[in-house]
């Protein structure tokens, strides 16, 4: 990172008042902002639900991409067009984020990856503690897996997609559905995750203390948002908190994790990629360089962005990731 960004994202991260203190003001803000949020004609945006156990409906979002063809003979003339389905589960430390906000994002990811998109708005923080995210998305996924919200998905070409917070999510479900045996994902992607319970100062993991106070994510806004996360003390060591903590973290699909460099949570995503692939999963990790937390609802303009989505594309359609120029990213599991 040059001279001049990184003093940029210095100034903006000590700008930044204490997420306990914020969230609320945080979300009107990304509320403000989805609903300036511009349509691409390019994908069909439905709206549907899925009851939880307890009657709660979880409002959801379908994102189609559509194959457009125009001829003077023929007219216009439209098509759905995807190779299967991602279940999103969006970032915002459990708090903050929902559908609106990363309706743009949902669209691209539609768009640019040829894949429906079924994004979830499972109950937030702190007015809905842990488990309830998680038991939201399960649920969720439970009902997609089962042809009952969309009748016509393939469960095989079902994608659990996470980043941050939903990266957490993404992992914790696929335990579930390992433990429980309702039913078992093929392939899931982890975009810088949090899945371990230490971010103080004497943690294991390096990138904690490197990254943690000045590149947007700080290991203070960490902490605060495990606070709200969670319903008490105990549940810090909860595995379907902190997936690191899991025991056996075998029979787990096939896995994509996505680190960015300067990001507080990066060592703990790549270790959870090392233990999946130690425990017999097939994984690829990449550590996206000049990076920081959050960076994938940046503009495509953004090289790291671009980057990432061709990242994601070869390893959707089976081709392993490509190989970095050496400036970009570093493949660190799964390299070909």
């Amino acid at each position: 990172m040059n001279k001049v960004a990184l003093a940029a994202v210095k100034a903006i991260t000590k700008l930044r008042p204490s997420i306990k203190g914020s969230y609320k003001t945080q979300r009107a803000a990304e509320e403000a902002s989805g609903k300036l949020t511009i349509a691409d004609p390019r994908c069909r945006i439905d709206s549907l639900s899925a009851k939880a156990v307890d009657g709660y409906e979880i409002p959801l979002r379908v994102f189609t991409p559509l194959d457009i063809d125009f001829s003077f003979k023929a007219g216009l003339h439209v098509d759905e067009d995807f190779k299967g389905t991602i279940l999103f589960f969006h970032g915002g430390g459990w708090a903050n984020g929902d559908v609106d906000f990363y309706a743009d994002t949902c669209m691209k990811m539609a768009i640019k990856l040829e894949r429906r998109v079924v994004a979830v708005d499972y109950r937030r923080s702190p007015e809905h503690p842990f488990p309830a995210a998680p038991e939201d998305c399960y649920e969720v996924a439970r009902q997609l897996f089962a042809k009952e919200l969309l009748p016509d998905v393939d469960p095989e070409h079902i994608v659990l997609f996470g980043d941050s917070a939903g990266g957490n999510l993404a992992a914790v479900v696929s335990l579930m559905a390992r433990d429980r045996g309702e039913f078992m994902p093929t392939t899931q992607i982890l975009l810088y995750p949090l899945t371990y319970d230490d971010h103080s100062l004497t943690t294991i993991f390096d990138s904690v203390r490197e990254n943690g106070e000045d590149y947007i994510l700080t290991r203070e806004d960490i902490e605060g948002y495990i606070d709200m996360y969670l319903s008490r003390p105990e549940d810090r060591e909860d595995p379907y908190f902190a997936p690191l903590l899991m025991p056996d973290l075998s029979h787990q699909p096939r896995t994509l994790v996505v680190s960015a460099e300067y990001c507080p949570l990066r060592d703990e995503g790549e270790a959870y990629a090392a233990r999946l692939e130690a425990e017999g999963a097939q994984v690829e990790c990449v550590r996206i360089l000049d990076a920081v937390h959050g960076y994938f609802l940046y503009p495509t303009v953004f090289g790291f962005v671009r980057d990432t989505y061709k990242i994601i594309e070869s390893f959707l359609d089976g081709d392993g990731v490509p190989q970095g120029d050496g400036s970009k990213w570093l493949a660190l599991i799964g390299t070909d």
